[in-house]
């Protein structure tokens, strides 16, 4: 059974001469993504109600901490998705990977959506709920790796960065998506309603991508050994090096983006607490920057297939680590609506743009043999280490300190540690390589 299931996973095959990546395709590989982003922005907005369901405590602050941290339960699995998941996607094809982990994603929200109150059936419920969230963390570790291998693979050589920048791109869509959604529903709805069931119909909204995601995850085609365009020679223990090299660097790349994101994302909660501006202006900040995440990520990727991923990477992280310390102490001086929402904006759009870059870079800089599981170990790596902490540790140095600029510290400690790691990374788009091969004698 297992081997009649591996045969048919693995096709049809993308051949050789494909040169097509159609939107379907493209909506299939990234819809994961989407839900994992959807269900973050989604608990993020309803942890307190969330909280009150299945943490109840005399203390509401102690409520509201139990509810985080099952949330951040899901960080610790991921690392062992990514290895077993990726793996898989190494072994047997990208299209069954992707498709267990976007079934196993979906079931954990559906889980969470439905689980009766800790009023209701006790201490079942909480268990339940980070049952949950675990089965969701590690389906999540596998989620990245598979789909940034597929996208890169399927995509014609010359394009392959506007592809992989959908992975990225759609993070932003859906992370706009379930923020719209929890301000309808914080509009349309009591305070007693939204506490009751309210954000249960959110998460429910999230859950019925499973059939249209687990549609279009089938019927993609397998890329896993579709021949791809030649690169550079390399003599295999020298192809072994500088895949370490590749790895090592991109797992600080990875952590410089995920602290980066996850600032970025602290800014409505910054505003509101720190700087002590009107909410409407602050939950504003959150949605312009998504809105220009979204375009950033794009261009990077269209840019990097023009003019190579290092240049991309290199040049607007230069201009994001001169941009970031000016940007902040002009949000904190003035507090204006055009300082949050244009500084932050145009911060969001240069400081973007270099991972696109380097997302298809890192990819097309990994062995087919590793690609997919390589990617996701150390992306969910970053994201166990840098992510879960970030916001913490940026609440933590501005009490501390007293500071308000303390969240452009730890900024442009990551803006300058992913520029070290972007000058050492070699240079993988096809054209640059056949263009060193013509030149060489």
């Amino acid at each position: 059974m297992a081997k009649q299931f591996t045969q048919r996973s693995s096709k049809p095959t993308l051949p050789a001469a494909d040169e097509g990546l159609t939107s379907h395709a493209v909506l299939g590989a990234t819809i994961g993504n989407m839900l994992e982003f959807y269900d973050f922005g989604t608990y993020s907005f309803f942890a307190i109600q969330i909280g009150h369901a299945f943490f109840p405590a005399k203390d509401q602050f102690a409520s509201l901490m139990l509810s985080l941290a099952t949330f951040g339960a899901g960080f610790v699995t991921r690392p062992i998705g990514a290895i077993v998941i990726g793996s898989y996607s190494d072994r047997v094809g990208r299209r069954p990977a992707m498709t267990a982990s976007f079934v196993m994603m979906s079931a954990a929200i559906l889980v969470l959506a439905v689980t009766p109150s800790y009023d209701t059936i006790g201490i079942a419920a909480p268990l339940l709920v980070i049952f949950a969230r675990l089965v969701q963390g590690f389906a999540l570790g596998g989620e990245v790796g598979p789909t940034t291998a597929y996208l890169m693979e399927a995509a014609p050589a010359g394009r392959r960065g506007l592809a992989v920048s959908f992975q990225p791109a759609s993070q932003q869509i859906a992370a706009t998506a379930g923020a719209l959604v929890g301000e309808m529903l914080s509009l349309t709805m009591t305070s007693e309603s939204l506490d009751a069931y309210g954000w249960r119909i959110a998460f429910l909204l999230g859950a019925c991508t499973l059939p249209v995601g687990l549609w279009l995850r089938r019927a993609l085609p397998e890329t896993l050994h579709r021949p791809e365009a030649p690169a550079l020679a390399v003599e295999p223990a020298r192809k072994l090096r500088a895949s370490r090299r590749i790895m090592s660097l991109g797992l600080i790349i990875l952590a410089s983006c995920t602290i980066i994101t996850y600032v970025t994302e602290y800014m409505t909660t910054y505003a509101l607490n720190t700087l002590q501006v009107a909410a409407p202006l602050a939950f504003a900040t959150t949605l312009v920057s998504n809105a220009v995440g979204i375009a950033a990520a794009l261009l990077g990727g269209w840019l990097a297939d023009r003019a190579g991923r290092r240049p991309i990477m290199i040049w607007p992280q230069i201009a994001a680590l001169l941009m970031t310390y000016p940007v902040f102490l002009w949000i904190v001086e003035s507090r204006s609506p055009m300082a949050l929402l244009g500084g932050l904006g145009a911060l969001t759009l240069v400081g973007t743009i270099p991972y696109s870059a380097f997302y298809v870079g890192m990819a097309e800089g990994l062995p087919k043999s590793i690609r997919g599981g390589a990617f996701a170990t150390i992306y969910a790596v970053a994201i166990a280490t840098f992510g879960g902490t970030a916001q913490l540790i940026v609440a933590w140095l501005t009490h501390v300190t007293g500071n308000a600029l303390a969240p452009a510290w730890y900024m442009l400690v990551a803006t300058a540690a992913g520029l070290c790691a972007m000058l050492m990374m070699p240079e993988t788009a096809p054209s640059k390589i056949r263009a060193a091969n013509t030149r060489s004698p």
